[in-house]
């Protein structure tokens, strides 16, 4: 049998004709929020894009993509939290919880406004401004006030319904079975 060599594929690369920066809300209780973020972060970085990535509630345990990330090329991530306020035995009050997301907040505006960024990703902004840790005024004005061009990431429990209609793209994220159901610890890689 004779076997003829195929063409390579052509691969397309699309561009929209009226460039425009999306809200993007990424919400639920199922797993997968912030990774569905990471993931928007990786392609990306493969279109040459900046993205920055401010995670609100996450700075106590370590998480794997705080070392993936340096990789990437283009890509810069702040912790800014003290773990999760209220939760699984966190020892700090909600006053330092408060103040800690307060500076997350500036730096997002900081961000923003440097123009050094296509991207940013505010991780958890739905659980700090669901407890109380921001206010729904400041991040609905970093919404409103936000460059054209510039794309903003929110992810997190409990959405705003605010917050939901100013974006232009909302996913849900829903559990339907999760190993910790089944007492089985937190894995590094898949988890964390």
């Amino acid at each position: 049998m004779d076997v003829q060599a195929s063409e390579p594929l052509k691969v397309e690369r699309l561009k929209p004709k009226e460039p425009r920066g999306l809200i993007v809300v990424i919400t639920g209780y199922g797993k997968g929020k912030t990774t569905s973020a990471l993931g928007m972060a990786l392609r990306a970085c493969g279109h040459g894009l900046r993205t920055c990535i401010i995670q609100f509630m996450k700075g106590d345990l370590y998480a794997g993509e705080w070392d993936a990330v340096k990789q990437l090329e283009g890509v810069e991530l702040i912790a800014t939290g003290k773990g999760f306020c209220g939760i699984q035995g966190n020892p700090y009050p909600f006053e330092e919880h408060r103040a800690n997301a307060q500076e997350a907040i500036r730096l997002v505006k900081e961000k923003i406004v440097s123009g050094r960024y296509d991207i940013v990703i505010m991780d958890e902004i739905n659980n700090a401004l669901h407890l109380k840790l921001v206010d729904l005024e400041q991040v609905l004005e970093i919404l409103r006030s936000k460059p054209p061009l510039l794309h903003l990431i929110l992810t997190g429990r409990d959405a705003h319904p605010q917050v939901v209609d100013l974006a232009d793209t909302v996913s849900e994220v829903r559990e339907i079975k999760h190993a910790y159901r089944k007492d089985i610890e937190p894995q590094p890689g898949i988890d964390y």
